[in-house]
């Protein structure tokens, strides 16, 4: 699974990718300190923002591949 930010007036930028075995791979830039991704099971994943700032103002998108 893959878990994205777009910030206002830009375009996506992939903040984590998540695999069925719990390994969690984060682009530059975004670490789990900020993003904290759990996978409950493998059709379940929740990420976390932690100490949300103004800076933080984006949506969020989460995505899904069977490979």
């Amino acid at each position: 699974m893959f878990w994205f930010q777009q910030p206002p007036r830009n375009g996506l930028k992939l903040i984590v990718c998540s695999t069925s075995w719990k390994h969690n791979s984060y682009e530059d830039g975004y670490s789990e300190a900020k993003f904290e991704v759990n996978r409950e099971s493998s059709n379940y994943i929740l990420m976390t923002i932690k100490n949300v700032t103004s800076k933080d103002e984006a949506t969020y998108f989460c995505a899904a591949s069977n490979h």
